[in-house]
């Protein structure tokens, strides 16, 4: 669905949907959202809502915005809030070497609760002296192998191999600090380490390139970069927020000459001061991410192993960015086009021939990882064959939250939700069960419905249906 430009838009923007699915949100501020996006000082291209789209801070969640690196004198806007305060939040997908047939997914999954830490606080993290610090900030997924928390052969199956390139890894004390003993935690909110089965195949070729098939038990680890990486979106929103000050239509900063409907949309240029040091920083909490999933990957490796010995063992298949900001190439309008790419709720999908796919992807498309609900499922998609879509090589991240936290709250039982799941075969253990009801299935959309308007727009394409049996929550 095209909004097209008017106001202060520079550009259009275009919505994943159709009319259901428009009429089914019970909040409709997000279009307005992505609309402001749009008046991003720099942007090229649309502004992009995928499927899974709703309200954020500032961005909608879904968001997908590119702003050109060589717009004006330095650079278009790269803004913290098309991030998000969880940097690198992601998914990695990992197939595990056991017959659903051989599980006792009740008895697994109070295992896995007992062995994989979990909830708002730090407990049972892993404690980093300031030298690991550095190492995890600077290097990620490989710095986690090299302190016995990953193993070297996952490193090619995770987006950018698991590092991102910061060179002053200056995330400031106070993040280091809530950093110091949260690797290998899995959180709060919607973050999860759930066992899946492979309840339907679609792309055949696809899924034997991922190596998936039917009846085949699969992890998947959702978290992202904890207390550290709120803690750089924090720093880096209240510096830039600061420069800007009301005007008639919005927002201004005088000193970069920006503009923004809305002070949330704050940013800085990109080759600016601020601008580098927040690139750089989230770069750092990016690696943080990376290391963390690695290290709950590690955790999780042991408890099957002693559970199942050998064959408990598992790989990961990959590892996906959900909230982050990458200077990519991509053709614009005909033109080639040096690109800050703001992935907000979204993620990457490369086509099958793109460079930094490994071999095995080749003429295949990138693994696109999409959580739906704990109750019902979620997906395995691709990217396309060869080339990029239309919406910066991007798609959705999940099915999306259909009610508010709040509205969860009030309408969801929390004990009557794990009576129900579990009724359905899927066993949910939880730190904090009070916060289940946040989490209901009919707090989310229906991610079928997501992934059909994903596939119809042309975006990535279905390659398998994982169904969930066992769920840890924070």
């Amino acid at each position: 669905m095209r909004i097209k430009r008017h106001g202060s838009m520079l550009t259009d923007a275009i919505l994943i949907a159709d009319e259901q699915h428009l009429e089914s949100h019970s909040d409709d501020r997000s279009p307005g959202q992505l609309v402001n996006t749009a008046s991003i000082p720099g942007i090229v291209g649309e502004a992009w809502a995928m499927a899974d789209w709703h309200f954020g801070y500032g961005f909608p969640i879904g968001g997908v915005v590119a702003t050109g690196i060589e717009q004006g004198d330095q650079g278009g806007a790269i803004s913290p809030g098309g991030v998000g305060f969880d940097i690198n939040c992601g998914v990695r997908l990992c197939a595990v070497d056991i017959e659903a047939s051989e599980i006792d997914g009740k008895n697994l999954a109070s295992s896995l609760s007992r062995s994989i830490p979990a909830g708002a606080t730090r407990k049972g993290g892993i404690h980093l002296d300031p030298t690991n610090m550095e190492s995890v900030l600077s290097e990620g997924a490989k710095a986690a192998v090299e302190l016995g928390w990953g193993e070297a052969r996952d490193l090619s199956a995770i987006e950018s191999n698991g590092r991102l390139d910061s060179k002053n890894h200056e995330v400031g004390a106070r993040a280091e600090k809530r950093g110091s003993t949260s690797l290998g935690t899995l959180g709060s909110g919607n973050h999860f380490l759930e066992l899946q089965i492979v309840d339907r195949v679609v792309d055949a070729a696809a899924a034997s390139a991922f190596g998936l098939r039917e009846g085949q038990v699969t992890a998947m680890i959702h978290t992202g970069s904890r207390g550290l990486g709120h803690q750089v979106c924090s720093e880096h929103v209240s510096t830039i927020e600061s420069r800007y000050e009301r005007s008639d239509d919005g927002w201004f900063c005088e000193e970069w000459g920006f503009r923004t409907a809305d002070r949330q949309l704050a940013s800085a240029p990109i080759h600016s001061r601020e601008g580098e040091s927040y690139l750089d920083a989230m770069r750092a909490a990016g690696n943080f991410a990376f290391a963390n999933r690695s290290a709950l990957t590690q955790r999780l490796r042991e408890t099957l192993r002693g559970i199942a010995g050998a064959d408990g063992d598992l790989e990961v298949i990959y590892d996906v960015s959900h909230n982050i900001a990458k200077v990519e190439e991509h053709r614009v309008h005909g033109s080639n086009c040096k690109c800050c790419v703001h992935r907000k709720g979204a993620t990457r999908a490369l086509g099958g021939d793109h460079p930094e796919l490994a071999s095995r992807f080749s003429g295949v498309g990138q693994p696109v990882l999409v959580p739906g609900d704990m109750g019902t499922a979620s997906w395995v998609l691709a990217g396309p064959k060869e080339g990029s879509n239309d919406a910066f090589s991007s798609s959705c991240h999940g099915a999306g939250r259909r009610l508010s936290r709040t509205a969860a709250r009030k309408v969801v039982d929390a004990r009557s939700l794990v009576e129900r799941l579990e009724g359905e075969g899927v066993y949910v253990r939880a730190k904090t069960p009070g916060m289940l009801s946040e989490e209901a299935p009919e707090a989310y959309k229906d991610v079928d419905e997501v992934i059909g308007l994903t596939g119809d727009a042309g975006l990535a394409r279905p390659v398998a249906r994982l169904r969930p049996f066992a769920v840890i929550k924070g």
